[in-house]
Formats: structure tokens, C-alpha cells, sequence
């Protein structure tokens, strides 16, 4: 039996056992031990937890040539050896607002522990020193119901700890501040006779402390959207993280409102005016200092005003077009539109297909010191150096229409025009092109050829397409596979043919499919790519398109002309095992039969 067993009960980790140990089981070598033994006893970081020091130690392990023990590995070590269940701390898992009440917090900073789970029958409770046990039998008759012990990593332990107990004070502190602010807006208010429950003052140290955290937590988690929903008893925090919301945290209802007021303030908005949508934005900074902009927008709903944040993460721009997912054939096709120097090039696909960050990457790589590169957009996404932006004013009749007619007087040699919806803005941009300058414009459609149809359904004659429009390319978005959990997987034949009919593409030996891990919260996807389907209108295709145009020879004729659809790109991707079958087919639509 090892010397650290459990049997030994009520002790700190001991250093040098935990070496002893490391180096009877292979892990780590002898001189690698002695040396760390010697480190420790000059006196250096002698308050870090042995497994924290050991990581900082970067020892080679043994056991997985070319890695070192690091922390998460050791806390999984640590586990095996006391037989008890390992737990990385998710905090979006972890329902804060009912594990801070269970234990106070000096209680948990005393014993570096902290509550992950509670239900009827047990509360989980996380520790980095698996042999003490002397808190176990006080927390049992305090909480009445049995306790499960998970090993986490001491680093984790303490920053949660702080950060849940810091952000549940903040809440009951806003709860119990009494400021007389009526709850208008709320078309659903139940009346409580008596009660206190006016809302909290938007700019209290407690929701401001509440504010920074979402932001924080927002960046940490890698969210693009943040979404606060107000209901009667209680409103809710939803991050949104590769495409799928997750729900971060449960306020009560009059702290809601008072968050939705403090982001109001910070988006220069009217707080008095609760019956109206409204836009503003934000600019913060990331913990890792990197500037970044949020784009607010409130609806008035029936429990008050909800809010979604959206996050605009300014590297974005800085991103080669390869980690936008472009192979190397699609970003010729795709170049060889924008080095035109004048006519209309579309992107098309749904809201969030990512048409904005590839519009953005593209003017940035065009907005050379010898070009003027002007937007009009509604409303402007990000703000860059590199262009002269206009935002779109309703009412002030400062239209797509009239700005793109204002930005021609502005020696403009290349236009974005944030989308066409109308025949005006078409005909703008028609204009635009025909008088020597490149546009660039999104559209709402399932696919490249399917613009074609839409321009003309708008009212654009056939002949101005034909002269200045030089392609289209629909996108769409699809979430990867986790680099840390992804395996290999045999394909199914049926499945495969089935989504690059009619090519029908040979089945490739290096498709992978989706695990799950802690990195990637189980999900078994990290991060998101583009697919793309690029339309070049070339000689070919011009005669097909006229007054009736007819869809399936125009498709059918792109696809003679080297265009892919949407799912021949996706299964590119699948190949390259960068991601799957079933996430393919949930974005793309049905590719037509050649």
C-alpha cells in the first residue's frame, strides 16, 4: 500500500512523499525529484500547494514523452492515488447562487474548499488535499444531508471561490439596497404588499461589481453573444459559445433590472426610456489587456427590458483568411473578384453565418495607404482605423440608398454596403460599380446562385447584373472538432454519399468525430470555420442570366465552372477531420442534383 493512503487520514500533503510516489510509479525521474526537494528548501515558493509548485517545476513526464506534468495532470494523479473522483470546475456548470449559501466564505477559504453541486441527497464539495477530513463531520451536521468529495486543482479551488463569493454578495447586496426606482416596464408586475421591492440604483457598488464579472466571465468563456432575460420571479444570464447558448447564472428579478440599467449607462442609452428598443456600445478591455467592443441592444419584453450584448473581438480582423476555414482554391476564387478594380461582389447566407468578419478581413487586406476605403452599414459592427465608416439613421432618412449616393462624392475606390434590402440600395450600388468602383454587399439567401434570383425579384434588370456584377459566395459557419478530445472514426458510406451528391467524392480515411473533454465543455467542438460556395460570373454563366431566369442550368453550369456547394466544402472539412458529418448537414442546405 502506498504511504499516501487514505488510510492515513487528516494529513497535508507531504512534498516529499507525492516526489517518492511520482518517482516509484515512473512518472518522474530520481534527479528530477532531488532537484525539486533542493528548490523547495532554499525557501522558494514555499506557501504554493505541492501540486502548484510541482507544476511550476515544468518536469518532464515520463510517461507521455515530449509533456510535462502539469498542473491538471498532477490533480488527475492526485485523484487516482486517493481514490477519489477527479473534477476539472466548470464554472458555466456550477449554479453559484445555490453553492455559496451552504458554507460561509471564510469556512471554505480556511479549508481551501468549495461546494460544485448540491441536490436532495448530497453536496459535492471540491478540495486540492484529498487526506484532510477534520471539516467533513461539522459541514454533514450543519447541512444535514452527506457529503461527495471531488479532487480539483488548488488554483481553480481558490479563483472560483473568491470570484462566486465575491459576485453572490454582490447580488444579495443589490437585492437589499432600497432605492426608489419604480419597476416600469414590467406589464406582469405581481404586487407584493409591503415588500421592499424597488430596483437596486443601477450605478451601486454591487451591480457595477456584477457588470465587470459577466464581462470578464464573457471573455474568459470565449461567448459572442451575451444575453440577459428578464421574467417575474427571476431573470437569467445566457452566454452564447460556438453557436449554442449556455445559461451562466439566475438574478433576482429587480437585480436584473438594475444590470440592464448600469449597461444602459455604459452604452450612453436613454435609462428612462424603457418602452423603446435601443442600440449602444462599449468599449472594454479584456483581462489580457486586448481592446473590445460590445454592441448593445435592448427589447422592451413583458417582465422589462432585455438585453443582448454582442462581442466583437477585434483580432478577428487580424485573421488570415486560412483560420477563417478558406482552402487554398476558394481564397483564389475569392481573390481573383476583389483584385477587380470595379463591379459588385455579394456575400450570402443567414444572420451569424459569419458575412461581416469575412467582408471585414477583405477590406482590411484592400484598404492599402493608396486606396479610400468608405462603409455604410446598420449599424457599423466594429470600428477600424483602415475605413470611413457611416452608420445608417433611419430618422434622419440617412438610408443604405442615400449614403451609398453620399459616399460617391467622396472619392470613395472601394464601398461596403452593410446589406441590400431594396431596389433603391441595388440600384445605388449598380450605380456605384458602373462608375468604376468595387462594392462589396451581403444579401439574405440560401445559396450563391439563388442572389441571382433575388436581385432580379428586386427589380434589377438583367443586363445591369450582367455588367457589374463579377460573383457571389454563400457561407455558413460550422463548429470544429476539440484538438484535445476528436478520435477517428470510419464513415459511414450511405452518409457520405449522401452529402456530396452528386460529386460523389471517394470516402476519406481521415474523418473524425466528436468526444467531448473538459476543454471543450463536453461538447466535442472548439471554435468555428468557415464553408464557402464561390460563384464567379464568367462568361459561361452571363447568357443565362436574363428576364426569367432559370436556376438549375445556372447552378448546374457554376458547378461545370469549378464552383462547390456549401456541403462539398463541409465535406473538405470532414476529411481534413476538422469536423463532422452531422455538423455539415445541420448548417448546409440540400445541394441539387447536377
Amino acid at each position: 500500500m502506498s504511504s499516501l493512503s487514505p488510510a492515513a487520514a487528516d494529513r497535508l500533503l507531504d512534498l516529499n512523499e507525492l516526489l517518492r510516489e511520482l518517482v516509484s510509479q515512473g512518472r518522474i525521474a530520481q534527479e528530477s525529484a532531488e532537484q525539486c526537494l533542493a528548490i523547495r528548501r532554499s525557501g522558494a515558493n514555499t506557501d504554493l500547494h505541492p501540486l502548484e509548485f510541482l507544476a511550476a517545476q515544468q518536469l518532464d513526464d515520463l510517461t507521455r514523452p515530449g509533456r510535462t506534468l502539469d498542473l491538471e495532470s498532477l490533480t488527475q494523479w492526485l485523484a487516482q492515488l486517493a481514490g477519489q473522483p477527479y473534477l476539472r470546475i466548470d464554472p458555466l456548470k456550477i449554479d453559484a447562487a445555490a453553492v455559496t449559501p451552504l458554507m460561509s466564505y471564510a469556512f471554505a477559504q480556511r479549508h481551501k474548499i468549495l461546494a460544485v453541486a448540491v441536490n436532495a441527497e448530497a453536496v459535492t464539495i471540491a478540495s486540492a488535499q484529498p487526506f484532510m477530513q477534520s471539516w467533513e463531520a461539522n459541514l454533514v451536521h450543519v447541512l444535514k444531508r452527506p457529503i461527495k468529495r471531488v479532487v480539483a486543482n488548488p488554483a481553480d479551488i481558490q479563483r472560483f471561490t473568491v470570484e462566486f463569493y465575491r459576485l453572490a454578495r454582490s447580488v444579495s447586496g443589490a437585492t437589499n439596497t432600497d432605492a426608489k426606482i419604480s419597476n416600469v416596464g414590467n406589464f406582469e408586475q405581481l404586487l407584493n404588499l409591503g415588500a421592499q421591492d424597488q430596483e437596486p440604483d443601477a450605478n451601486d457598488a454591487h451591480v457595477v461589481n456584477i457588470v465587470d464579472w459577466l464581462f470578464q466571465y464573457a471573455f474568459q468563456q470565449r461567448a459572442s453573444d451575451i444575453h440577459i432575460e428578464p421574467r417575474r420571479e427571476q431573470g437569467s444570464v445566457r452566454f452564447r459559445i460556438d453557436g449554442v447558448l449556455h445559461t451562466v447564472y439566475q438574478f433576482p428579478a429587480q437585480v436584473t433590472m438594475a444590470i440592464v440599467s448600469r449597461l444602459k449607462t455604459l452604452g450612453r442609452m436613454n435609462v428612462a426610456e424603457k418602452r423603446k428598443p435601443q442600440d449602444g456600445r462599449v468599449k472594454t478591455k479584456t483581462p489580457a489587456g486586448n481592446e473590445v467592443e460590445l454592441r448593445l441592444s435592448t427589447l422592451p419584453t413583458a417582465f422589462g427590458e432585455k438585453m443582448v450584448m454582442r462581442i466583437f473581438d477585434p483580432d478577428v480582423l487580424l485573421r488570415g483568411f486560412d483560420q477563417l476555414g478558406f482552402s487554398p482554391d476558394d481564397l483564389k476564387r475569392w481573390e481573383s473578384m476583389t483584385r477587380q478594380p470595379n463591379g459588385i461582389i455579394l456575400v450570402t447566407g443567414p444572420t451569424g453565418s459569419g458575412k461581416t468578419t469575412t467582408l471585414y478581413t477583405t477590406l482590411k487586406q484592400l484598404a492599402t495607404e493608396e486606396v479610400n476605403v468608405c462603409t455604410i452599414e446598420d449599424p457599423i459592427e466594429m470600428i477600424e482605423g483602415a475605413f470611413n465608416q457611416m452608420q445608417v439613421q433611419h430618422n434622419i432618412d440617412l438610408t443604405f440608398a442615400s449614403g451609398v449616393r453620399a459616399l460617391m462624392r467622396q472619392d470613395p475606390d472601394i464601398i461596403m454596403v452593410g446589406e441590400i434590402r431594396d431596389l433603391e440600395t441595388a440600384e445605388m450600388a449598380i450605380q456605384a460599380a458602373l462608375t468604376g468602383h468595387l462594392v462589396l454587399s451581403t444579401l439574405h439567401t440560401n445559396d450563391a446562385p439563388s442572389a441571382i434570383t433575388r436581385l432580379l425579384e428586386l427589380g434589377v434588370p438583367h443586363y445591369l447584373l450582367k455588367a457589374t456584377l463579377l460573383g457571389v459566395m454563400a457561407q455558413r459557419l460550422v463548429r470544429t472538432l476539440c484538438p484535445h478530445c476528436k478520435a477517428p472514426v470510419e464513415l459511414d458510406e450511405a452518409d457520405w454519399q449522401e452529402l456530396t451528391r452528386p460529386w460523389n467524392a471517394p470516402l476519406p480515411s481521415g474523418a473524425h468525430r466528436a468526444v467531448g473533454c473538459v476543454e471543450c465543455r463536453e461538447t466535442g467542438y472548439r471554435g468555428r470555420a468557415g464553408v464557402y460556395e464561390i460563384m464567379l460570373l464568367n462568361d459561361s454563366l452571363k447568357p443565362l442570366i436574363s428576364g426569367d431566369t432559370d436556376l438549375t442550368p445556372l447552378r448546374r453550369q457554376a458547378f461545370k465552372d469549378g464552383m462547390r456547394s456549401l456541403r462539398l466544402s463541409g465535406a473538405q472539412k470532414i476529411a481534413a477531420g476538422q469536423t463532422t458529418i452531422e455538423e455539415v448537414l445541420r448548417v448546409t442546405p440540400q445541394s441539387e442534383q447536377r
